[in-house]
């Protein structure tokens, strides 16, 4: 098999309810569609989400990408010699992590596209659904309030609350989305806002409440802070933006930083890096969770295929398509009452049929 024809589009999408985390308010994202057609007829289809934070990518670093470096190296390529070849773009592409999962998305689709199978099955099919978080942004109390019983409302048992600028207000909120709904599980997400002092004063404020996760509290800067906050609580630590890659997760667990990690695709390059992580951390004993950033349907199934694949991913925060308008690929798993399922087609499930 071989690639014979790359294109790409690029969807400049609106988000329908803009949300603020510590230290920035987002409002739209830009999404790059990869399209891999080979000499079988078998097309791939991958997903880039840049973003100068999480990923450190421009959407013009990762159009530069596509064209100067992606198109030449691929063109005439195997797919099924991925390991070598997402080894070497790799090296191209640098630090343009959604370019390389873009890459690494649309390779897994075409390989599991020709062996007849969803993606998840092709990765090991060890389960078949995963419940996921959905995130409220920062915002006032009363308002967090709102949205906690629209989300409810929708069906979802597990909340994830954005904070990290306010400690009271943080506690406050937590307390009464407890009060009033105290079967739902909570999770935090600190966005590197709190000292280790405060990220303390939180786990102590709300022990009644029973937080599942405390996502990363303090600096990427500082990350020995994180383990002076694990020694301290017992509520899970989880890693997100202190981890990046595989030297990461391995520093981590090492040094004994962290409870969890959050492996999100776009930012960590893709299936087969993450699946490295992944076994670092089984390794280490941590649990894993599959998280996202904003992206569009392909992107959100390519990270539910992923977690369903794996038994020690227990955890999904795959949220990022629904609040942007008008998503193409919005339909290529269901997501009922919480509960993410994947179709049983062929691949990532999405083919152009899907779209006419």
């Amino acid at each position: 098999m071989k690639i014979t024809h790359i294109s790409f589009e690029r969807l400049d999408l609106k988000l329908s309810d803009p949300y603020t985390i510590a230290y920035e308010t987002i409002d739209r994202t830009s999404n790059f569609i990869l399209k891999l057609e080979t000499d079988i007829k078998i097309v791939g289809y991958g997903c880039a989400a840049p973003d100068p934070v999480v990923t450190n990518e421009s959407p013009s670093d990762v159009t530069y990408a596509i064209n100067n470096i992606i198109i030449p190296y691929l063109l005439g390529k195997d797919p099924f010699t991925y390991a070598l070849l997402l080894l070497e773009l790799k090296e191209l592409l640098a630090k343009r992590s959604s370019a390389l999962a873009m890459v690494d998305l649309a390779l897994f689709d075409i390989m599991s596209k020709k062996a007849e199978v969803p993606l998840y099955k092709f990765l090991g099919g060890y389960r078949n659904s995963i419940a996921t978080s959905i995130t409220i942004g920062i915002m006032g109390v009363d308002e967090t309030l709102l949205k906690a019983t629209e989300f409810v409302n929708q069906g979802f048992t597990i909340l994830k609350i954005k904070g990290g600028s306010n400690l009271e207000e943080d506690i406050a909120k937590m307390r009464m989305i407890h009060e009033k709904y105290p079967n739902i599980e909570l999770r935090f997400d600190g966005n590197q806002g709190y000292s280790v002092k405060e990220s303390v004063a939180f786990v102590k404020a709300t022990a009644a409440i029973g937080v599942e996760i405390f996502e990363q509290p303090t600096k990427v800067e500082a990350e020995e802070r994180l383990g002076e906050v694990m020694d301290q609580v017992n509520v899970p630590i989880m890693a997100d933006e202190s981890l990046k890659t595989l030297t990461d997760a391995f520093r981590l667990a090492q040094n004994e930083r962290v409870d969890m990690v959050n492996i999100k695709l776009q930012k960590v390059g893709g299936i087969w890096v993450g699946m490295h992580i992944n076994s670092v951390a089984k390794a280490a004993k941590l649990d894993a969770m599959v998280g996202c950033i904003d992206e569009c349907g392909l992107g959100i199934a390519a990270g539910l295929h992923f977690a369903l694949s794996r038994p020690n991913i227990k955890y999904a925060d795959l949220d990022g398509h629904l609040d942007i308008i008008d998503d193409p690929y919005h339909s290529i798993f269901k997501l009922e009452k919480g509960i993410l399922y994947p179709t049983e087609k062929h691949g990532l499930g999405f083919s152009e049929s899907d779209i006419m």
